[in-house]
């Protein structure tokens, strides 16, 4: 766990962009808001960043 509290895609922190702890298969996680859109309508682009990305369907 990065206790910068990055952003899961863009690396950017609390310091530079407001971002959100998400809770995921026993894992937290951080993404900014520019992102959170990338996690709900095309998690395919979290591939290789998220756990089981690749199983996950957009709305």
């Amino acid at each position: 766990m990065n206790d910068q509290k990055d952003c899961l895609v863009c690396g950017r922190g609390q310091q530079e962009i407001p971002v959100t702890e998400w809770h995921y298969q026993k894992s937290n996680f951080f993404i900014c808001a520019q992102h959170i859109p990338v996690l709900i309508h095309d998690p395919q682009k979290l591939i290789g960043l998220l756990p089981d990305a690749d199983k996950m369907q957009g709305a």
